[in-house]
């Protein structure tokens, strides 16, 4: 079983292939999504399930154990692996599930979110928030709005300008400061200059996720509330 990190199913592909890691010819494969990433059970496809429940990993390896098991006739798996926030599922299935593989192969990812993540990821959400016009209600928080007032979703031009701040966020992260101080940008990935690079790398790669990355905040409460249980 390969878990996905925040993306969609296939930005998890790059390990599957005959010359990957995960050969099909050799491995049945099954990809599962995270709840509210756009493709599984999401506010984006169940419009009427309001609000859309936080959901943490352990939900999450729970419906993916009676998918495999119930739905899909499998006992036993070799491995069960994946890497940042498939990593921290991993940890989860070896906790809530641990006769059911082989071995769990968790990769850059962690069996509990750190708080300097959480800072993190308190930046990224409010840089969406702040498109609408609203703000972050706290650590492990959705936005701050009025209660007696009906949830609204982004508005297009909303998600657009969100997206864009959500992907100059990253930046920083996505590359290590020597990255940036050699303009590694520039002499490896062919950029102009550091405008050209943030516009048409960072904001270009996070409004193509669209409604992915619009989901963010519903997404964001089983990373930055993830410990292994």
């Amino acid at each position: 079983m390969l878990l996905t990190a925040f993306l969609a199913i296939s930005d998890n592909f790059w390990l599957i292939g005959e010359d990957k890691t995960l050969n099909p010819k050799k491995y049945f494969i099954i990809v599962t999504a995270l709840f509210g990433n756009g493709q599984s059970s999401s506010p984006s496809n169940m419009p009427n399930l309001k609000p859309f429940p936080d959901v943490l990993f352990y939900d999450n390896v729970k419906a993916q154990y009676i998918l495999v098991t119930k739905h899909l006739g499998v006992t036993h798996a070799r491995a069960v692996l994946g890497w940042s926030m498939g990593a921290g599922q991993t940890y989860q299935w070896a906790t809530q599930y641990p006769d059911f593989m082989d071995i769990v192969v968790p990769f850059c990812g962690s069996a509990k979110t750190s708080l300097h993540n959480q800072v993190f990821l308190e930046g990224v959400k409010s840089a969406l928030f702040a498109a609408k016009s609203t703000s972050s209600a706290g650590i492990s928080q959705g936005e701050v709005r009025v209660s007696d007032t009906e949830y609204r979703l982004f508005t297009k031009e909303e998600s657009s300008v969100g997206l864009k701040a959500l992907g100059r966020v990253y930046a920083g992260w996505g590359f290590s400061q020597a990255f940036y101080r050699e303009k590694l940008y520039e002499k490896a990935l062919g950029f102009k200059d550091l405008d050209d690079f943030m516009v048409n790398f960072w904001e270009a790669w996070a409004c193509s996720k669209g409604k992915s990355f619009v989901l963010f905040k519903y997404l964001h409460s089983s990373w930055i509330n993830y410990s292994t249980e």
